[in-house]
């Protein structure tokens, strides 16, 4: 996935670290493969990774993959936008796609509003093959 954000101004070296080797993935990474790319940063301990990766996520930078337990660079350059993401997971190649459509959060928002839920966001998974998989 490569995401069309700008790093936020605050970011730490750690922080930019994580994000970009998370840009520069085709795929979902977990924080044990970022800490492995990033040992020769000096990065030594998960904490580092995690304390990172919360920060990034704070951010609207990184997206958390619950189902894969794997973090994700935003795709989306007005993320912190939009409080429902979604991901097509391939589960051939593990290829992922981001999308962010309106007609999905809508009623999302809307059965929050009506049963009182402060909703603090929301993420969709859907899981299959992508394209390339079906097809080739």
């Amino acid at each position: 996935m490569t995401a069309a954000h700008v790093h936020h101004p605050d970011l730490t070296r750690n922080q930019s670290l994580v994000y970009d080797v998370l840009n520069g993935s085709d795929a979902p990474l977990s924080a044990y493969s970022i800490l492995d790319a990033l040992r020769g940063e000096g990065f030594r301990a998960p904490l580092q990774v995690y304390r990172a990766l919360e920060k990034l996520r704070a951010y609207g930078l990184v997206h958390r993959l619950e189902s894969l337990n794997a973090f994700v660079a935003c795709s989306h350059p007005d993320c912190a936008g939009h409080e429902t993401a979604g991901f097509a997971i391939c589960e051939k190649c593990g290829k992922v796609s981001e999308f962010a459509e309106e007609r999905i959060a809508a009623p999302i928002r809307d059965w929050a509003k009506r049963e009182g839920f402060v909703l603090a966001g929301s993420m969709i998974e859907l899981r299959g093959l992508c394209r390339d998989c079906r097809e080739g």
